[in-house]
């Protein structure tokens, strides 16, 4: 049982089924490693075990009988801290929803519920998932276990930390921009962002619980809820599970994820975009894409250094514009009109992530449509781009892990190669690419930098291809050795 803790889902419900180990035993095997090593990381922030537990010893009596519920029967399971769950506080991260109990689960939850998972804690994220760090005035710092004293990246950070640090068996959470990937990308383990809209988003804290009682629900634009394992085998599983549309358009849509393109690594036509002038990326994170890339080559796969014909600078400007729209559509109206005070002031080449937060929160509708129309030709744009390649690999992140920093979001600022670099540009912009383009991307973490710390790879796919990007990721197991648990876990 030494290694339990690191295998994959898969495995796990593949045990519990072969009754080689009971649900209940798994949960108290969580149970005890979570009492040992969480306060080390700060990743499971809330949990019900006397609730799991009667679950656990129900679905290993149903087994018993020869009932299985799906293909997580009685497996434990954690979810972000922005994902209700009935019987939890769900908080996402703000002291004013400290006591919110949901009186429902979030869709996403009931698919996986239904399947056969337990769900026994929650984990840690920024407030309202706003940051590329997980900490918050509920609930505190979360650390990243390869290196404490560094960040688990956000906003799913307690997710990634959680399943690095093998203190459950699989874990969901969202992105908007990077917030499943960069997470994955420093901890080392495998996540998946979706293509918009495939996932219902109903549950999801933000928007404000209870602003849509019924069936109906915002998808809030760009922003997706999908998985995070410890292989690209569990991401496949749980897209098979939580893919559908949202309750009210299941009366005449039915969603089928189509198989991925290829089988093998040597038929799959693979482009490649290591680096970028405008959004360059550190030799720690470099490095390490670029001796996959060659052992790739090597091993005969057909390997292009082409990107799609879209400007980068262009593209991240749009996406940063229409995600900053998002979540401030619902700040203060003394915010909102100080914002548009300061609007008309800003230069034309302030492309600084305050300029664009303003601009993105105070432009008109009519401004909106143009953003979206642009964004529709590049969405043609990587769709042509995709005829003639299966995948995309590129950065997740410019930079590996780095150094936990409460200051100002806004002053932030991190180095890439020796040199200072803005914040937010430097760990958004390789997600932005997807996020503002409605791809699906997953994260397979290939090896360890120069620092010692996990690197992952992006794998970019066709739109509504999802499986084909994590067959991709599947198959680097064999070259890359997969996921490795961090020392000390």
């Amino acid at each position: 049982m030494s290694e339990l803790q690191f295998q994959s889902a898969t495995q796990l419900s593949r045990s519990i089924l072969d009754r080689q180990i009971s649900s209940l035993e798994l949960l108290n095997f969580y149970k005890e490693r979570i009492n040992r090593l969480n306060p080390k990381i700060n990743a499971i922030v809330a949990t019900q075990f006397d609730a799991a537990e009667k679950k656990a010893r129900a679905a290993d009596d149903a087994l018993a009988r020869g009932e299985i519920q799906g293909p997580l029967h009685g497996l434990p399971i954690t979810v972000k801290d922005s994902i209700e769950v009935v019987g939890m506080p769900c908080t996402s991260g703000f002291p004013g929803l400290k006591s919110h109990m949901p009186s429902q689960n979030a869709d996403a939850v009931k698919s996986l519920v239904k399947a056969g998972a337990i769900i026994f804690a929650k984990t840690n994220l920024p407030m309202f998932g706003q940051d590329f760090q997980s900490f918050n005035d509920v609930y505190g710092q979360t650390n990243n276990p390869w290196d404490v004293s560094r960040v688990p990246g956000g906003s799913s950070g307690g997710s990634a930390a959680a399943l690095a640090a093998g203190l459950t068996g699989l874990e969901v959470g969202s992105d908007i921009g990077g917030s499943i990937r960069n997470p994955s990308h420093f901890c080392g383990v495998y996540g998946h962002k979706p293509t918009f809209d495939i996932v219902s988003f109903k549950g999801h804290i933000p928007p404000f619980p209870g602003l849509f009682p019924g069936d109906y629900s915002m998808s809030g634009d760009i922003a997706v809820i999908g998985p995070l394992a410890r292989s690209a085998e569990d991401l496949d599983l749980v897209m098979g599970i939580i893919t559908k549309p949202q309750k009210p358009n299941r009366i005449a849509w039915n969603l089928e994820l189509p198989p991925p393109r290829k089988k093998s690594l040597k038929e799959c036509r693979v482009g490649v975009w290591l680096d970028d002038p405008d959004f360059p990326v550190d030799t720690n994170v470099g490095d390490c894409i670029q001796h996959l890339v060659d052992d790739l080559s090597l091993a005969g796969v057909l390997i292009e250094e082409k990107k799609p014909d879209i400007c980068f600078r262009d593209s991240h400007d749009i996406y940063t514009r229409l995600l900053t729209a998002v979540p401030n559509s619902s700040l203060s109206k003394e915010i909102f009109e100080h914002f548009r005070e300061e609007a008309p002031k800003l230069a034309i080449e302030d492309k600084t992530f305050r300029a664009q937060l303003i601009r993105g929160t105070t432009m008109l509708h009519r401004d909106w449509i143009v953003l979206d129309f642009m964004r529709l030709m590049m969405r043609q744009k990587w769709a042509d781009y995709f005829k003639d390649f299966d995948v995309l690999l590129c950065p997740a992140v410019a930079v590996t892990a780095f150094e936990h920093d409460h200051s100002d979001f806004l002053e932030r600022t991190l180095m890439v190669n020796n040199t200072t670099r803005p914040y937010f540009d430097t760990l958004s912009a390789w997600a932005g690419l997807t996020c503002v383009s409605y791809l699906p991307a997953t994260i397979a973490p290939i090896g360890l930098s120069a620092n010692g710390l996990p690197v992952g790879i992006q794998i970019v796919g066709p739109y509504l291809e999802d499986r084909t990007p994590i067959h991709f990721a599947g198959m680097l197991d064999e070259m890359t050795g997969g996921f490795k648990p961090p020392p000390g876990f």
